[in-house]
């Protein structure tokens, strides 16, 4: 019994070890396709969010009532923020904090720069008053996010 050798080990077992190595073949295999599969969708996320973005300012640079949200010289006591602003830059932030909670899923890539937009975005007038007003309304760890690119610098 103790003098079998590899041979006669390999005839006896030759099934089984067929088996483990086909279940670690398969278990590879799902591992790459899963992998394979999240990439995709991360992408294609990417892509959709990025959509929603392009809609979004498409909607900015129609509207001739906008125009102030983007600009830096915006003289809020002169006149305040109109309803229309509110109403686009709330849109802006809802669209952020689904690219944020996205992002922290890793459910998307990351897109670059994106601190640095959020800190030029939030620092002209009409963003800041808005986010000023909307921040208490927002979840905890976004509204913690948006605060850190706003004194990003």
């Amino acid at each position: 019994m103790g003098d079998m050798s590899a041979l006669d080990w390999f005839l006896d077992n030759w099934f089984t070890l067929l088996n483990a190595t086909g279940i670690v073949g398969g278990l590879m295999f799902t591992g790459y396709s899963l992998h394979s599969e999240a990439r995709t969708r991360r992408i294609a996320n990417l892509l959709k969010l990025t959509e929603g973005h392009r809609d979004l300012w498409r909607e900015h640079f129609q509207n001739p009532r906008l125009i102030r949200v983007l600009d830096p010289q915006a003289d809020l006591a002169a006149q305040p923020v109109t309803r229309e602003e509110e109403i686009f830059v709330n849109l802006v932030i809802q669209h952020l904090s689904v690219v944020y909670h996205a992002m922290r899923d890793d459910l998307t890539i990351k897109p670059e720069g994106l601190r640095r937009d959020l800190w030029w975005f939030f620092s002209l007038p009409v963003p800041a008053a808005v986010w000023q007003k909307s921040k208490i309304l927002q979840n905890e760890r976004f509204a913690a996010f948006v605060e850190a690119c706003r004194t990003w610098k």
